[in-house]
């Protein structure tokens, strides 16, 4: 029991934070035995109607004996929960004083704790169950709920038996408006949240959930993807520049293998084996999924690896093609686009819907085999590819024309 410590409270304001209006944050300070905590009132200020004489605002100015009014409202507020855990006996620091304030109780979770814990437990699984790019989406995850935090609640936390169904649509809302994110990423993040909360259900630190009523969907996005005729152009220009003819090379590869950028750039020889038909395939197991892929090497897949075969500039003697990051890779694929007059956005990702439609899908491979090929894990996923090829519907109908006759 603090017994003879004192407790002090101030308030003061952080003129290098001040809004578009031109206001200051108003800040309460609360000190006990030498150390301090801050709580954000949530109040702004124009600095020229604050003393900082007396840490309240001059109130013959506009609104002053409003806010000097919550102010009191808030130091009063802070002295009641000071001495109801006088009363209890329990030892009183400036952060259990202002946890007891902000409703976060010492023996109970906080989102952002929780959210933490999650993600300290991915990292160790790292290269086991979980991508490097998979922990990477939840540590972004984590800083945008921790900035909607200090934006709809002002303060750094809260506790985790503070969640409500108007906490989610809150999220959804600042996500969609401030971050100016669309459904699809709204989603996204909103599906690691719900992810980490069903954590906490789990373990009993939160009683109720949250999302019990919360409904969203991903809206269907049309798969970019090269056309035979756009791919011809891309495989037949004419480039003088080395990084462009690699760069070109290692997209080319990815269209005829059907390979994601990091299945690509781990690529070794090692992968490179006698498949059931004697023919050589790459035998993967996908990073992102750890998925098996095995695909049988069309033969301009095959002439890649052979003319990089003795490259110097590749991660070992052992990898496949040369080692270019995925934001230089498509970086570049943007200067081959206007070069070979293509007005797609190309990505890399899109080398790979090309080998799902226009190698495959459209020449009749079944929607089974290439599932396989690509390593989903679920058909649905592949079955996205079949609504986009109108050429494939073309042929199929042409192929009923003829028995109809």
């Amino acid at each position: 029991m603090n017994t003879f410590s004192v407790l002090n409270i101030s308030f003061l304001i952080r003129k290098n934070r001040t809004n578009k209006h031109g206001e200051a944050p108003i800040y309460m300070r609360i000190s006990i035995d030498q150390r301090r905590a801050e709580i954000a009132t949530g109040r702004y200020i124009n600095p020229l109607n604050w003393n900082s004489k007396l840490n309240k605002a001059f109130s013959k100015k506009k609104g002053g004996s409003q806010i000097n009014q919550f102010l009191d409202v808030l130091k009063n507020g802070i002295f009641d929960h000071h001495t109801a855990m006088v009363k209890k006996g329990e030892h009183i620091t400036t952060q259990t004083l202002k946890n007891r304030f902000l409703g976060i109780e010492e023996d109970k979770k906080t989102v952002l704790e929780v959210f933490e814990y999650h993600n300290k437990q991915i990292s160790e699984l790292s290269g086991i169950s979980y991508s490097p790019a998979t922990i990477q989406r939840y540590v972004t995850t984590l800083g945008h709920i921790k900035n909607f935090i200090k934006h709809l609640y002002k303060t750094d936390d809260i506790a985790l038996n503070q969640l409500k169904y108007s906490f989610i649509t809150d999220l959804e809302h600042y996500f969609r408006t401030v971050r100016n994110c669309n459904n699809n990423t709204t989603y996204k993040y909103i599906k690691n949240f719900k992810k980490v909360i069903n954590i906490a259900i789990r373990n009993e630190w939160l009683e109720k959930d949250p999302f019990a009523k919360y409904k969203s969907s991903l809206v269907e996005v049309k798969r970019e993807y090269l056309s035979k005729d756009e791919l011809h152009q891309l495989e037949h220009l004419k480039i003088n520049l080395s990084r462009l003819d690699i760069v070109r090379d290692i997209f080319i590869f990815s269209c005829y293998s059907g390979l994601a950028y990091i299945d690509v750039a781990n690529l070794t020889m090692d992968n490179i084996q006698k498949g059931i038909d004697g023919n050589l395939w790459v035998i993967i197991q996908r990073q992102k999924t750890k998925v098996p892929s095995n695909i049988p090497l069309l033969p301009k897949a095959l002439a890649l690896i052979e003319k990089y075969r003795f490259y110097p500039a590749k991660k070992s003697e052992e990898h496949i093609l040369p080692n270019l990051s995925n934001q230089k890779l498509n970086a570049y694929l943007k200067e081959l686009a206007d070069l070979a007059s293509i007005k797609k956005n190309l990505t890399f990702h899109i080398a790979r819907h090309t080998f799902a439609t226009t190698l495959t899908l459209a020449n009749g491979v079944p929607i089974e085999s290439i599932s396989s090929m690509l390593g989903h894990k679920n058909i649905r996923t592949t079955q996205i590819y079949s609504k986009v090829i109108d050429e494939k519907v073309s042929k199929d109908m042409n192929k009923l024309r003829k028995r109809l006759i």
